[in-house]
């Protein structure tokens, strides 16, 4: 369990991500190549490529891209208890991950948290750093570490209590707990076409905040700690 007195040194984060491309026939031949042969033993017996695309593409950071990233941390500096979120968004990636790798230089000390990140957040982000070029920060710098010296925490991770057996999303977690569902615009299968076809990164920043928000909720709720007074808005 963490203790309250340590809640100053973590920092939630929650990213939204979608296709490299609007769609598969926009991708280069070899690209869709690629895709084809990546995807081969997970599409459907009748799914094409072309079909499969817009549902998956946008979680494998080979072939996706990173649209937003939010993240909300704890601070008494002004007195009472309240938390904070600041959110990078932009149509250009490579402007995300920047302003994201020079927050993280900023803040060596904080522990990074986020829902299913082991298996989805940190390993995406990391890998889309080295696809633009840009240096890993220290959190996300961990070749040679120990597990025990990785500074990152999974509410998923924490909810297991060592069993590996199930997956439990956010959204149901929050339901356990009786936190407001974050899922009450959109959810992450519709961040593509928001994206891509309605072009509103507003909305889907509004979106990956309230995730933020909520994580930050469940993480108090396992560890047993009572939520800050004005807790409930962004």
């Amino acid at each position: 369990m963490i203790k309250e007195e340590h809640l100053e040194r973590i920092l939630f984060l929650d990213i939204e991500t979608v296709s490299a491309e609007p769609d598969f026939e926009a991708l280069a031949t070899d690209w869709q190549n690629l895709w084809a042969e990546k995807t081969r033993f997970q599409r459907a017996e009748d799914e094409s490529p072309a079909d499969f695309y817009p549902k998956r593409a946008g979680i494998l950071a080979e072939f996706g891209q990173i649209v937003c990233i939010s993240c909300g941390f704890f601070t008494a500096k002004n007195g009472p208890l309240e938390f904070r979120v600041k959110s990078f968004s932009s149509p250009e990636e490579a402007e995300i991950l920047q302003d994201f790798a020079a927050l993280m230089e900023r803040m060596p000390q904080y522990i990074l948290c986020a829902h299913n990140g082991k298996e989805f957040d940190f390993p995406y982000l990391s890998r889309r750093m080295l696809i633009n070029g840009i240096p890993l920060p220290g959190q996300f710098n961990n070749a040679g570490k120990k597990p025990w010296e990785i500074p990152h925490l999974d509410t998923l991770e924490l909810w297991k209590f060592g069993d590996y057996k199930n997956y439990t999303s956010l959204k149901l977690l929050a339901a356990v707990f009786g936190i407001p569902t974050p899922k009450d615009d959109i959810d992450g299968s519709m961040v593509g076409d928001v994206f891509w076809k309605e072009n509103d990164l507003d909305r889907i920043q509004v979106y990956c905040e309230k995730d933020v928000l909520t994580l930050a909720k469940v993480f108090l709720k396992i560890n047993q700690i009572e939520a800050p007074h004005a807790f409930d808005q962004i």
